[in-house]
């Protein structure tokens, strides 16, 4: 694929104070499973059908995610016949786009073979990226030969996520694919932000107090005094408790993940 398919680089532009952060994505896949289509259809709304499956590339894109702007950062891989020299990007992406075609049985079981390369070095890293498995071609429904059940199973089976789009068709559901990516990168980040311990102040303990309170004096009583802690009854009471004013300051307020939603539209599992 040429690389006039991809957008300026305007972050080269930017000064160093106002640079945007990044999401690198690496596109992964057998051949002909269309990961140059989906590229390309991201990054300019077009579709082609004829591109060089040697040719590998990175391009780059000013993305706006939920009111949060963002440097995509994409790589289209050109593996050819499965993983091989894989550190080029196991190292260098944050999130993995692992595609296949739903109409080519043999790209979908290629398919398994980089979510158990992906598996193996998170365990080796101890460091999770966010997957999420694709199956293109939607348009080719009528030559199916691998069924939105088995995709979901094997999404479910390594713990990654599942939609099913085409490149052909559908820039919405293309977009939305690679900004879902973008949000797990988020979520993962705040997921793994470190916790700071919490700061309790106390200031000086209020002194107990032990006020007499007279009685008034009436024509038929005598004047008494009592003593709340008088030492008669002292002995029977409980230790007077301290009172402590204490202050917890946190240096931020605990995110809370929100829970995942699934939405079922023709085979397609949002989550």
């Amino acid at each position: 694929m040429s690389s006039m398919f991809s957008k300026p680089r305007a972050s080269s532009e930017r000064p160093p104070q106002s640079a945007l952060p990044e999401c690198n994505v690496a596109i992964l896949g057998c051949r002909g499973a269309g990961k140059s289509a989906l590229t390309v259809k991201f990054l300019t709304k077009r579709f082609i059908s004829e591109y060089d499956p040697n040719l590998e590339d990175t391009y780059s894109s000013e993305e706006l995610v939920d009111q949060q702007p963002v440097l995509l950062k994409v790589m289209d891989t050109a593996d050819q016949d499965g993983p091989g020299n894989c550190e080029r990007y196991l190292c260098w992406a944050s999130a993995f786009l692992v595609v296949y075609s739903i109409d080519s049985r043999k790209s979908f079981e290629g398919c398994q073979r980089y979510l158990e390369v992906l598996a193996l070095h998170a365990r080796g890293c101890q460091r999770r990226c966010p997957v999420l498995l694709l199956g293109n071609k939607l348009d080719m429904e009528q030559y199916r030969q691998v069924l939105s059940a088995e995709g979901m199973s094997l999404a479910s089976r390594f713990g990654c996520l599942f939609h099913e789009v085409s490149a052909c068709q559908d820039f919405a559901r293309v977009q939305h694919v690679f900004h879902e990516a973008v949000r797990e990168v988020r979520r993962q980040a705040e997921w793994n932000l470190p916790v700071r311990p919490l700061f309790i102040s106390e200031e000086r303990p209020c002194p107990p107090v032990a006020t007499p309170v007279a009685l008034p004096t009436h024509h038929s009583l005598a004047t008494c005094t009592f003593n709340t802690l008088a030492p008669i009854n002292y002995k029977e009471m409980p230790s007077v408790a301290q009172a402590k004013l204490v202050t917890v300051k946190s240096s931020r307020a605990q995110s809370k993940r929100k829970a995942p939603t699934l939405t079922l539209l023709k085979g397609f599992k949002i989550f």
